[in-house]
């Protein structure tokens, strides 16, 4: 593809995982921040909790000054941090996390993001409709919620279902159901994928994305190990592209990016957000990973 990569889509990154060693001070975290805000290979970036709020309103101050197109609010740490499942069977345990999302979109709509981003917990094969029931019923009381404040979109990202996250939304026959299902009575909700996710559920790019297209709205460009078990990045951990044993590298970037757009997902018209997801491992220097992902994205799109 000789047409420019942004006449396409937004290219975003996602802050906490490019920069996952910024540190617990939030306050160095901003550096990080501006860093990410300087670099105009950048349309949109993904945010996510600042929990101190003199510090969340500069980080958001910072955000606007540096006029970027496009923010969206990344929840899923918000539940994998505290250990909470939004499909867990036990009422109590599962309104917690409801609870915790809530706080969570209050924040993306200060940041004024377009949509809020969380994930399906884990499940049981024996209690697989009970979870899935339970969901819906998580995703009712999320979209109201979020519905009351503004039209921010509330999406869910479909991960693995059996090797890391082993989230309830993980094969695409149950992806396509929850899409169906829910978007039948919300306007808000919608369906987030990741390259990284495809090879560790074992399907191919058409059966991941095309059943769910409709309801596709954002989506990450990221990698994974899975020939390995005893790599350190085996699993879920967004190595950078070409990483030792791993899925993803330019071809497999390239073919992914030529589903999303032979399928029209990519367009001129209404350019969407597509980030990296890619976290240095340990050793490893954020922004050489960083580069290696720009760098690897520039020259998929020429093989599109």
């Amino acid at each position: 593809m000789l047409e420019p990569i942004r006449n396409f889509m937004k290219v975003g990154t996602i802050h906490r995982v490019s920069y996952p060693y910024a540190g617990k001070d939030e306050r160095e975290t901003l550096a990080t921040l501006k860093k990410l805000l300087c670099d105009d290979y950048f349309d949109a970036l993904e945010v996510t909790r600042f929990a101190d709020p003199s510090v969340r309103k500069e980080a958001i101050s910072m955000i606007r000054t540096a006029h970027l197109e496009t923010v969206a609010y990344g929840g899923q740490g918000l539940l994998l941090s505290n250990n909470l499942n939004i499909n867990d069977l036990d009422t109590n345990k599962r309104n917690k996390a409801i609870e915790v999302l809530k706080a969570g979109i209050d924040e993306a709509y200060e940041f004024g993001s377009s949509s809020f981003t969380f994930l399906a917990g884990r499940f049981e094969q024996e209690t697989v409709e009970q979870s899935f029931q339970a969901l819906l019923e998580s995703i009712d009381e999320v979209c109201s919620y979020a519905k009351k404040s503004g039209n921010i979109l509330i999406e869910i990202e479909v991960f693995d279902d059996a090797i890391d996250k082993c989230s309830l939304i993980g094969p695409s026959k149950r992806v396509v159901r929850l899409a169906e299902t829910a978007c039948s009575t919300w306007d808000n909700f919608a369906i987030q994928v990741d390259s990284s996710h495809i090879p560790l559920l074992k399907e191919s790019n058409e059966e991941h994305i095309l059943p769910i297209l409709k309801y596709l709205r954002h989506v990450h460009m990221g990698n994974a190990v899975l020939a390995d078990k005893n790599s350190i990045a085996y699993g879920d951990k967004h190595p950078r592209f070409g990483y030792p044993d791993s899925e993803n590298d330019t071809h497999e970037l390239a073919a992914y990016l030529r589903t999303l757009l032979k399928s029209g997902f990519l367009n001129s018209a209404d350019r969407p957000l597509v980030s990296f997801e890619v976290k240095p491992q340990p050793g490893e220097d954020p922004d050489l990973v960083l580069a290696n992902a720009k760098r690897t994205l520039n020259q998929a799109w020429l093989l599109v």
